[in-house]
């Protein structure tokens, strides 16, 4: 593996997310962007448009969904994401065709790294609801 891709790895480890209400921890679900695809830093006009595209496929698969926002933990890095109430396998096939290296899923209430494009393995993260923030509102992210 690159060390570039390590540090982004590493970077997915420590994320957070907000969101505007909470999630029943008996439902398992995905957590899935489109933006930023393989890593890439684009720019928020082009991750609009991507994210547009996910709704879309999104629509099409006719199952339960929430906005959510993936964050570094200090909030200077946001992705507009969306969980997703469907199995991994699907949650998988779907941020591939986003080119994305990762998504996070939760069963049972544990959050997991899960590798999409690379040989890496799964990486359980603890508690999802240790690192879910509730807000009021999702924040308009402006840059990429």
């Amino acid at each position: 593996m690159d060390a570039a891709f390590e540090s982004l790895w590493q970077y997915y480890q420590s994320a957070c997310f907000l969101l505007t209400q909470s999630f029943s921890s008996a439902v398992p679900f995905a957590i899935v962007t489109a933006h930023n695809p393989l890593g890439q830093k684009l720019t928020s006009c082009q991750n609009r448009l991507l994210d547009r595209q996910l709704q879309h496929d999104i629509d099409k698969l006719g199952i339960p969904y929430r906005a959510i926002i993936g964050a570094a933990d200090d909030l200077s890095h946001m992705e507009k994401s969306w969980a997703l109430f469907l199995d991994k396998a699907a949650a998988i096939e779907l941020a591939s065709k986003y080119r994305q290296n990762a998504l996070y899923y939760v069963d049972s209430g544990l959050l997991t790294l899960v590798p999409c494009l690379k040989g890496e393995r799964e990486v359980a993260l603890g508690q999802f609801a240790a690192r879910a923030r509730l807000v009021s509102e999702l924040p308009e992210l402006s840059d990429g």
